[in-house]
Formats: C-alpha cells, structure tokens, sequence
C-alpha cells in the first residue's frame, strides 16, 4: 500500500471539473484507491466515484491523502501526483 500527502492549490478546489479529471484519472488504474480531506478529517472515500470525492468538501489549500493498493499503485500515485501538482492542467 501506497500513501501521498499533497495540498491542492486549484482555486476551486476539489470540485467539478477537477474532480471529474481526477477520478477519470484514479479509474484508469486497476488499484483500489481512496481519498481523504486531510484538513478536514475526513473518512476516506473511493477515488473512483465522483459522487464520493465531491463529498469530501476539497477547497483550495486543502491537504487531502491519497491512498492506492494493487499491482499498479506506484503508478496510479505518480499519476494523480501530477495531475494535482499541475493545478488540473490550468497551470
């Protein structure tokens, strides 16, 4: 099992297009992977349902936990690394 600690810096947070990209993002790996809302002590959710990442309420500045376990978890962090570090693709 993998873990990654990482603050989002999206000005909408966790929200909408943003967390469309990143459960399209988490669905793409075989691994089971969850979300939390660090800051807010959230319960982790699973990162492949955008009904349960909009839950956890992810606003700018916000540290979330991101949890992957399988074959591919090295990878599905990596992934999910870059895609919040690149702010969601809006520079």
């Amino acid at each position: 099992m993998e873990k990654l600690l990482i603050t989002v810096q999206h000005s909408v947070g966790l929200h909408a297009r943003p967390a469309a990209q990143f459960v399209q993002t988490a669905s793409a790996f075989q691994s089971d992977i969850t979300v939390k809302n660090q800051t807010s002590g959230t319960e982790p959710v699973n990162a492949k349902s955008i009904l349960r990442v909009l839950t956890l309420g992810v606003h700018q500045g916000h540290e979330i936990e991101i949890t992957a376990e399988g074959e591919d978890e090295v990878e599905a962090l990596a992934a999910l690394k870059i895609l919040v570090e690149s702010n969601f693709g809006e520079g």
